[in-house]
């Protein structure tokens, strides 16, 4: 059984890995000022491609679920995270979104009844601490719109998971990603077509990197993290989530030549701390009677 959970969550921390690393993506090879249009060309391909393989429309109350968590997951998520990907540092961006890991903890007690365990509890507040230690020692001005934009795709991400987790139990999580990437791919299209025109150009480098976003970090991401949900309690999924800023601290430093210093190294060693104690399974406790039981076990054999 533990095999198996620990099989869960490393399909699961696929996505936070690859969400981390597109905020290296978009900052440098992407056009800035296109924060719809990017969305759009990010997810729509990524969700008709899942659907080609899944070839399954949603039916009944599943075409307004699908569009209110297309909007929450996908459409105002990826428009605000291309905004803080083009307005913060790679690590910086990612160390806010991070927080996600206290919101999923609190909404799946709150909305899934699911009680979270102290490991679970301590996991979180360790890594969220690990967090601060990173972003509370940056260097140079902090960009509020980008903060702004950070906070809300936070919790608009953590209120569509933990509902995706409540409804759709009986949704196969390929299915689910084709729905709600389209869906909210499709909510925000005609914005993209009022407010920035026609599509931005793209050139070699860019055409790279939405390739990469769309096959790795959106359709294979979107897929591994429903699967965690599906198989997982949302407080666990919400902790391998702070995969996400150790993913972007290291692209940040090691590609992007971002500042790392000993606070950094701290604050990431918390976040790696408290993704470990946070996914660890709850060990059985034995009552008194199966210790009873093993002793008398143990007499008679000896």
């Amino acid at each position: 059984m533990e095999d198996k959970r620990m099989r869960w969550v490393l399909l699961t921390a696929i996505a936070p890995i690859a969400w981390g690393s597109t905020y290296y993506v978009t900052r440098q090879v992407l056009p800035a000022d296109a924060a719809l249009w990017g969305g759009v060309i990010r997810c729509l391909p990524a969700g008709l491609l899942v659907l080609l393989i899944v070839r399954r429309l949603p039916r009944g109350s599943w075409w307004w679920r699908s569009l209110v968590l297309g909007v929450l997951t996908v459409g105002g998520l990826n428009v605000l995270v291309y905004v803080v990907a083009q307005r913060l540092p790679t690590s910086f961006a990612a160390t806010l979104m991070s927080t996600s890991a206290a919101a999923m903890l609190l909404l799946s007690w709150l909305l899934l009844r699911q009680r979270p365990r102290l490991a679970a509890v301590v996991g979180a507040m360790v890594g969220i601490v690990g967090v601060v230690v990173m972003m509370g020692f940056g260097e140079g001005p902090v960009d509020g719109w980008g903060v702004a934009a950070s906070v809300g795709a936070m919790l608009s991400s953590s209120l569509g998971f933990v509902l995706t987790a409540k409804w759709g139990a009986e949704v196969p999580p390929l299915t689910m990603t084709a729905w709600q990437l389209i869906a909210g791919s499709l909510v925000v299209l005609p914005f993209a077509v009022a407010f920035e025109g026609a599509p931005p150009a793209l050139d070699p480098p860019a055409i790279a990197g939405f390739a990469y976003v769309i096959v790795v970090a959106t359709s294979l991401a979107y897929a591994a993290w429903f699967s965690g949900l599906r198989h997982l309690p949302g407080s666990v999924v919400g902790i391998v989530g702070l995969l996400n800023p150790v993913t972007g601290v290291v692209l940040g430093v090691f590609l992007a030549g971002e500042a790392f210093g000993i606070p950094q190294v701290a604050g990431l060693a918390m976040v790696i701390v408290g993704v470990v104690l946070g996914v660890l399974p709850r060990r059985p406790v034995l009552s008194a009677g199966h210790l009873a039981g093993s002793d008398r076990s143990s007499r008679v054999s000896s």
